[in-house]
């Protein structure tokens, strides 16, 4: 009988975990009030942070400096369609997201460190590796190391005051938000606002807006629906395609530190019958809302706190009005009160 004996890389078995393959390359942004230091042995995976952060206004909120590894895997997978969702992991201090055997995220909070590990194939669907794997170890980095409360709403302000937008799926958020920015409010960010409860400050990333197709009806500026139309598509996990319009390059105004709340505002997809758009809401009809709007974020630890801030919030009801400017016009008289 032969034996065929194997060649064995050295590297590996002073190294088998490949932990202390060198990360050359390196970014340094500031986000969600921390400052994140990027490092990776690809280029290719660094191209996928800058699309994602850079041009961003640094929001500060005396956080930590927190470090996220990307490596590009060696073995590979090819996908015959889009990768698989996700699935959720935790336990014994740690968070994670894995995809398959070589697209995954490990977060260890208390390290306030990260490991993303994406493969060749994984680099041809980059919606989904920024979105499902890069930016879920800066959120999660983010929101555990500073005890930010993380809220699935937009936010919109003006003079650093701040509003949140919630709502249903299929109010109109997105379309509101973009009309807002056209009249001149400050976009923090379209769907992920990060609060810190005891001051209510909320920050985010304040990069893209994602428009369905048929919101273009609603914009009356050439240039900007031109704009919308040349954007790259993205087909979410439920099948519905979007523009991925990109709001930075200075064609609206970006906030530029966090905004301090005064408003809940909650997005309804009911026409108004009333005459006015706003509907005031009491503080137990607002709380009772947002309780119902925000299962997630109920079960982190600073949201009791977070909570008791709200009580001295406004709270709305902004009914769809004939035009999303309408709306947007709303929205800024707020600001300005």
């Amino acid at each position: 009988m032969t034996t065929t004996t194997w060649p064995v890389d050295p590297r590996r078995i002073a190294d088998p975990f490949g932990e202390r393959a060198p990360l050359a390359l390196s970014r340094r942004y500031g986000l969600l009030g921390a400052t994140f230091d990027f490092l990776s042995d690809s280029p290719e995976l660094l191209a996928l942070v800058d699309a994602a952060y850079g041009g961003l206004p640094a929001h500060e909120l005396d956080g930590p400096t927190l470090r996220v590894e990307l490596r590009l895997a060696e073995d590979d997978a090819a996908f015959t369609a889009e990768p698989p969702r996700p699935r959720m992991l935790g336990g014994a201090g740690l968070v994670g997201a894995t995809v398959d055997a070589h697209n995954l995220v490990i977060v260890l909070p208390e390290a306030g460190r990260a490991a993303v590990q994406l493969s060749r194939s994984m680099l041809g669907f980059g919606y989904h590796a920024r979105y499902e794997l890069i930016e879920f170890a800066v959120f999660q980095l983010a929101a555990r190391t500073q005890g930010l409360v993380a809220l699935h709403a937009g936010c919109v302000g003006l003079d650093g005051v701040g509003a949140l937008l919630m709502g249903v799926s299929g109010a109109g958020k997105s379309t509101l938000t973009l009309h807002a920015a056209l009249q001149g409010l400050d976009f923090l960010t379209e769907d992920g606002s990060f609060v810190e409860p005891r001051t209510l400050r909320a920050t985010g990333v304040a990069n893209f807006l994602h428009l369905r197709f048929d919101a273009l009806a609603w914009i009356d500026d050439a240039a900007v629906r031109a704009r919308a139309q040349a954007s790259p598509v993205i087909r979410r996990r439920s099948g519905v395609e979007k523009f991925e319009l990109d709001l930075r390059g200075g064609w609206v105004r970006l906030a530029a530190q966090p905004l301090r709340l005064r408003h809940l505002v909650f997005a309804s997809p009911e026409p108004d019958r009333a005459g006015a758009l706003l509907r005031a809401l009491s503080t137990d009809e607002l709380l009772e809302r947002l309780h119902g709007d925000q299962a997630y974020a109920m079960g982190q630890p600073g949201w009791p706190s977070f909570v008791q801030g709200c009580r001295q919030l406004h709270g709305w009801v902004l009914a769809r009005g004939t035009h999303p400017a309408e709306g947007a016009a709303a929205l800024r008289s707020l600001l300005m009160g």
